[in-house]
Protein backbone atom coordinates (compact mmCIF):
# COMPACT_ATOMS: atom_id res chain seq x y z
CA UNK A 1 0.00 0.00 0.00
CA UNK A 2 2.81 2.22 0.71
CA UNK A 3 4.55 2.44 -2.69
CA UNK A 4 1.39 2.96 -4.36
CA UNK A 5 0.62 6.06 -1.80
CA UNK A 6 4.27 6.98 -3.10
CA UNK A 7 3.17 6.68 -7.09
CA UNK A 8 0.12 8.56 -6.56
CA UNK A 9 0.45 11.37 -4.12
CA UNK A 10 3.33 13.28 -6.11
CA UNK A 11 1.17 13.42 -9.65
CA UNK A 12 -1.64 14.61 -7.75
CA UNK A 13 -0.05 16.95 -5.63
CA UNK A 14 1.88 18.39 -8.94
CA UNK A 15 -1.40 18.59 -11.15
CA UNK A 16 -3.05 20.23 -8.44
CA UNK A 17 -0.07 22.48 -8.17
CA UNK A 18 0.17 23.38 -12.39
CA UNK A 19 -4.27 23.27 -12.16
CA UNK A 20 -3.94 25.81 -9.49
CA UNK A 21 -1.47 27.91 -10.89
CA UNK A 22 -2.69 28.27 -14.76
CA UNK A 23 -6.09 28.64 -13.22
CA UNK A 24 -4.64 31.67 -11.75
CA UNK A 25 -3.52 33.47 -14.75
CA UNK A 26 -6.57 31.80 -16.98
CA UNK A 27 -9.02 33.98 -14.35
CA UNK A 28 -7.01 37.44 -14.28
CA UNK A 29 -6.14 37.32 -17.92
CA UNK A 30 -9.28 35.69 -19.07
CA UNK A 31 -11.90 38.01 -17.56
CA UNK A 32 -10.00 40.97 -19.28
CA UNK A 33 -10.25 39.65 -22.33
CA UNK A 34 -13.98 38.23 -21.56
CA UNK A 35 -14.70 41.57 -21.18
CA UNK A 36 -12.85 43.36 -24.29
CA UNK A 37 -14.38 40.89 -26.31
CA UNK A 38 -18.36 41.71 -24.74
CA UNK A 39 -18.03 45.23 -24.95
CA UNK A 40 -15.83 46.44 -27.44
CA UNK A 41 -15.74 46.61 -31.08
CA UNK A 42 -12.17 46.76 -32.64
CA UNK A 43 -10.67 45.97 -36.31
CA UNK A 44 -9.70 42.27 -35.86
CA UNK A 45 -11.61 41.31 -32.93
CA UNK A 46 -13.28 38.28 -35.40
CA UNK A 47 -9.35 36.88 -35.91
CA UNK A 48 -8.72 37.54 -32.24
CA UNK A 49 -11.41 35.87 -30.79
CA UNK A 50 -10.88 32.56 -33.21
CA UNK A 51 -7.33 32.79 -31.95
CA UNK A 52 -8.27 32.31 -28.49
CA UNK A 53 -11.25 30.03 -28.91
CA UNK A 54 -8.51 27.94 -31.59
CA UNK A 55 -6.96 25.16 -28.59
CA UNK A 56 -10.76 24.31 -28.70
CA UNK A 57 -10.56 22.19 -31.58
CA UNK A 58 -6.93 21.85 -31.95
CA UNK A 59 -5.45 18.57 -31.27
CA UNK A 60 -2.96 18.78 -28.49
CA UNK A 61 -0.30 17.52 -30.32
CA UNK A 62 -0.63 20.09 -32.40
CA UNK A 63 -1.08 22.54 -29.58
CA UNK A 64 1.93 21.05 -27.75
CA UNK A 65 3.91 21.12 -31.04
CA UNK A 66 3.33 25.07 -31.17
CA UNK A 67 4.28 25.71 -27.69
CA UNK A 68 7.47 23.71 -28.29
CA UNK A 69 7.86 26.40 -31.31
CA UNK A 70 7.12 29.24 -29.25
CA UNK A 71 8.84 28.07 -25.83
CA UNK A 72 11.65 25.92 -27.11
CA UNK A 73 15.27 26.80 -27.06
CA UNK A 74 14.81 28.79 -30.13
CA UNK A 75 11.47 29.91 -29.95
CA UNK A 76 10.80 33.91 -29.53
CA UNK A 77 8.95 33.23 -25.94
CA UNK A 78 11.87 30.96 -25.39
CA UNK A 79 14.46 33.08 -26.14
CA UNK A 80 12.97 35.95 -23.83
CA UNK A 81 12.73 33.85 -21.39
CA UNK A 82 16.28 32.36 -21.61
CA UNK A 83 17.71 35.91 -21.74
CA UNK A 84 15.72 37.22 -18.64
CA UNK A 85 16.24 33.62 -16.31
CA UNK A 86 19.62 32.18 -17.95
CA UNK A 87 17.71 29.14 -17.99
CA UNK A 88 15.08 27.60 -20.11
CA UNK A 89 11.54 26.35 -19.36
CA UNK A 90 11.40 23.30 -21.58
CA UNK A 91 10.73 19.98 -18.97
CA UNK A 92 10.13 21.94 -16.18
CA UNK A 93 6.28 22.26 -13.80
CA UNK A 94 6.41 25.93 -15.35
CA UNK A 95 6.27 24.30 -18.43
CA UNK A 96 2.97 22.22 -17.62
CA UNK A 97 1.44 25.54 -16.26
CA UNK A 98 2.04 27.01 -19.83
CA UNK A 99 0.47 23.97 -21.56
CA UNK A 100 -2.67 23.66 -19.30
CA UNK A 101 -3.17 28.06 -19.43
CA UNK A 102 -3.29 27.78 -23.28
CA UNK A 103 -5.99 24.77 -23.32
CA UNK A 104 -8.27 26.04 -20.66
CA UNK A 105 -8.20 29.91 -21.52
CA UNK A 106 -10.67 29.28 -24.14
CA UNK A 107 -13.52 27.67 -21.78
CA UNK A 108 -13.16 30.81 -19.36
CA UNK A 109 -13.08 33.53 -21.80
CA UNK A 110 -16.66 31.85 -23.84
CA UNK A 111 -18.29 31.49 -20.42
CA UNK A 112 -17.42 35.07 -18.96
CA UNK A 113 -17.86 36.40 -22.59
CA UNK A 114 -21.57 35.21 -22.23
CA UNK A 115 -21.89 35.78 -18.69
CA UNK A 116 -21.35 39.58 -19.38
CA UNK A 117 -23.23 39.95 -22.48
CA UNK A 118 -25.87 39.15 -20.38
CA UNK A 119 -25.48 41.74 -17.93
CA UNK A 120 -28.02 44.67 -19.04
CA UNK A 121 -26.27 47.71 -20.36
CA UNK A 122 -28.84 50.36 -19.34
CA UNK A 123 -27.18 49.41 -15.90
CA UNK A 124 -24.51 50.40 -17.06
CA UNK A 125 -24.96 53.61 -18.74
CA UNK A 126 -27.21 54.60 -15.23
CA UNK A 127 -23.50 53.91 -13.78
CA UNK A 128 -21.77 56.40 -16.10
CA UNK A 129 -24.55 58.93 -15.78
CA UNK A 130 -23.55 59.19 -11.89
CA UNK A 131 -20.83 59.85 -12.41
CA UNK A 132 -18.89 56.01 -12.68
CA UNK A 133 -15.85 55.43 -15.01
CA UNK A 134 -15.63 51.87 -17.39
CA UNK A 135 -13.40 50.90 -15.59
CA UNK A 136 -15.21 51.64 -11.78
CA UNK A 137 -18.71 50.07 -13.45
CA UNK A 138 -16.85 46.95 -14.85
CA UNK A 139 -15.07 46.21 -11.02
CA UNK A 140 -17.98 47.22 -9.47
CA UNK A 141 -21.16 46.09 -11.37
CA UNK A 142 -20.27 44.42 -14.45
CA UNK A 143 -18.06 41.68 -13.09
CA UNK A 144 -19.93 41.21 -9.88
CA UNK A 145 -23.42 40.48 -12.14
CA UNK A 146 -21.48 37.99 -13.93
CA UNK A 147 -19.88 36.30 -11.02
CA UNK A 148 -21.85 32.92 -11.71
CA UNK A 149 -20.57 32.60 -15.33
CA UNK A 150 -17.06 33.99 -14.31
CA UNK A 151 -16.79 31.09 -11.57
CA UNK A 152 -18.49 28.37 -13.89
CA UNK A 153 -15.65 29.41 -16.26
CA UNK A 154 -13.20 28.79 -13.71
CA UNK A 155 -14.22 25.50 -12.48
CA UNK A 156 -14.36 24.32 -16.55
CA UNK A 157 -10.41 25.78 -16.85
CA UNK A 158 -9.35 24.25 -13.81
CA UNK A 159 -11.23 20.32 -14.44
CA UNK A 160 -9.40 21.12 -18.03
CA UNK A 161 -5.93 22.32 -16.68
CA UNK A 162 -6.40 18.57 -14.58
CA UNK A 163 -7.12 16.54 -17.63
CA UNK A 164 -4.48 18.31 -19.94
CA UNK A 165 -2.13 15.18 -21.35
CA UNK A 166 -0.49 16.16 -24.86
CA UNK A 167 0.12 19.45 -24.89
CA UNK A 168 1.68 18.98 -21.46
CA UNK A 169 3.93 15.65 -22.58
CA UNK A 170 4.97 17.39 -25.43
CA UNK A 171 6.44 20.91 -23.73
CA UNK A 172 6.75 19.08 -19.95
CA UNK A 173 7.35 15.33 -20.47
CA UNK A 174 7.47 12.54 -18.65
CA UNK A 175 9.60 12.74 -15.77
CA UNK A 176 9.00 10.88 -12.67
CA UNK A 177 8.60 13.11 -9.56
CA UNK A 178 9.23 16.35 -11.96
CA UNK A 179 6.70 16.52 -14.70
CA UNK A 180 4.66 13.04 -14.21
CA UNK A 181 1.19 14.80 -13.74
CA UNK A 182 -1.89 12.25 -12.82
CA UNK A 183 -2.68 11.86 -16.64
CA UNK A 184 0.54 11.32 -17.69
CA UNK A 185 1.17 8.71 -14.76
CA UNK A 186 -2.22 7.09 -16.01
CA UNK A 187 -0.70 6.86 -19.50
CA UNK A 188 3.03 5.51 -18.27
CA UNK A 189 1.48 3.01 -15.79
CA UNK A 190 -0.85 1.31 -18.34
CA UNK A 191 2.08 1.37 -20.47
CA UNK A 192 4.27 -0.33 -18.18
CA UNK A 193 1.08 -2.78 -17.24
CA UNK A 194 0.57 -1.43 -13.99
CA UNK A 195 -3.49 -1.05 -13.62
CA UNK A 196 -4.17 -1.06 -10.01
CA UNK A 197 -2.34 2.58 -10.45
CA UNK A 198 -3.59 3.33 -13.46
CA UNK A 199 -7.89 2.83 -12.44
CA UNK A 200 -6.58 4.51 -9.44
CA UNK A 201 -5.77 7.47 -10.77
CA UNK A 202 -8.45 6.85 -13.42
CA UNK A 203 -11.37 6.91 -10.70
CA UNK A 204 -9.41 10.52 -9.15
CA UNK A 205 -9.76 12.17 -12.43
CA UNK A 206 -13.70 10.61 -13.02
CA UNK A 207 -14.50 11.93 -9.55
CA UNK A 208 -13.24 15.55 -10.08
CA UNK A 209 -15.19 15.61 -13.33
CA UNK A 210 -17.87 14.97 -12.16
CA UNK A 211 -17.55 17.19 -9.19
CA UNK A 212 -16.74 19.95 -11.97
CA UNK A 213 -19.47 19.12 -14.20
CA UNK A 214 -21.99 19.29 -11.32
CA UNK A 215 -20.46 22.56 -10.11
CA UNK A 216 -20.84 24.25 -13.35
CA UNK A 217 -24.15 23.09 -14.10
CA UNK A 218 -25.75 24.51 -10.76
CA UNK A 219 -23.90 27.78 -11.05
CA UNK A 220 -25.41 27.89 -14.61
CA UNK A 221 -28.72 27.07 -13.30
CA UNK A 222 -28.89 29.82 -10.79
CA UNK A 223 -27.76 32.39 -12.98
CA UNK A 224 -30.92 31.43 -15.37
CA UNK A 225 -32.98 31.46 -12.69
CA UNK A 226 -32.07 34.64 -11.14
CA UNK A 227 -31.88 36.21 -14.43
Amino acid sequence: MIPMLDKIWFPIFITFWIAAISSFFVLCSGVILAYVFARRDFRGKGLAELLVTLPLVLPPTVIGYLLVVLVGKNGFLGQLIFNILGTGIMFTWQAGVIAAYTVSLPLMVRTAKASIEAVDREIEYAAYILGRSELETALLITLPLAKKGIVAGLVLSFARAVGEFGATLMLAGNIPGKTNTMSISIYSAFQAGNNELAQVLVLILVILSLLSISLTGKFIDREKFEA
